[in-house]
C-alpha cells in the first residue's frame, strides 16, 4: 500500500486548507483510512478515520465541527477539509491505512504516508 499526502501549506488563522491522500497498491475499499498529525515535541494525534465498508467517519473532539473527512472512490483518494484553522493546528499531517483496524490509535495502522506540513500563522 502506498499513501501520498499533499495539500499542506501556510495559512492565516481562520483560514482553510484541504489535504489529500492518494492511495495505490491495494483495493481502495478494502482500506480503513485515518488522518493523524504531529506537532513539534508532541505525540502523534489521531484526527479522523473513515470506515472502508460504509464510509462512516469518526472525529476526535479536537477537530469535530471544523474538519471534514471524505473520500472519492473513483480517485482512490481521501480528503481532509480543514476550516477555522488555529495556530495550534500547526503540525505535520499524515494519512494512514489498515485492512482491519478502524479508529484513532496510532499503533493500529500498518501503512503510512510521508506527511504534509500545515502551518497556521499570521
Amino acid at each position: 500500500v502506498q499513501l501520498q499526502a499533499s495539500g499542506g501549506g501556510v495559512v492565516q488563522p481562520g483560514g482553510s486548507l484541504r489535504l489529500s491522500c492518494a492511495t495505490s497498491g491495494f483495493p481502495f475499499l478494502d482500506l480503513n483510512i485515518a488522518w493523524f498529525r504531529q506537532a513539534p515535541g508532541k505525540e502523534r494525534e489521531g484526527l479522523s478515520c473513515i470506515e472502508k465498508s460504509d464510509g462512516r467517519v469518526y472525529y476526535a473532539d479536537s477537530v469535530k465541527g471544523r474538519f471534514t473527512m471524505s473520500r472519492d472512490v473513483a480517485k482512490n483518494t481521501v480528503y481532509l477539509q480543514m476550516n477555522s484553522l488555529k495556530p495550534e493546528d500547526t503540525a505535520i499531517y499524515y494519512c494512514a491505512a489498515d485492512e482491519s483496524s478502524w479508529g484513532l490509535g496510532v499503533s493500529w495502522y500498518d501503512y503510512w504516508g510521508q506527511g504534509t506540513q500545515v502551518t497556521v500563522s499570521s
